[in-house]
């Protein structure tokens, strides 16, 4: 199973994106829990992740989440035109190009 973090400002516009990777997923025939939380829950959350993923308005967070995570977790910022489309299955294939394709 893969773990997939999504972290915006309030996690609530992101939970549609989720909601989009997750249909994806299944009809790529992948086990993933994806998820998402505002961006001040990524410490919570970072130990039971394989990648995360930011929102776009949250994207100066980027090398803050990098050093939080040690670079040991795959981070990166979700592409703005996938974002605003929700395209669930653009995102997931980011997500897993940064694990290397799944597990």
């Amino acid at each position: 199973m893969i773990h997939i973090l999504l972290a915006c400002a309030s996690g609530m516009s992101t939970s549609m994106v989720v909601k989009n990777m997750e249909k994806a997923a299944r009809d790529k025939g992948i086990e993933a829990k994806i998820w998402a939380v505002p961006e001040v829950e990524v410490e919570n959350e970072k130990d039971h992740v394989d990648v995360i993923l930011l929102g776009p308005q949250v994207s100066f967070l980027e090398d803050e989440v990098k050093t939080m995570v040690n670079n040991k977790i795959p981070v990166a910022v979700i592409d703005m035109m996938d974002y605003g489309k929700m395209n669930g299955e653009a995102v997931l294939n980011q997500a897993l190009e940064l694990i290397g394709g799944g597990k």
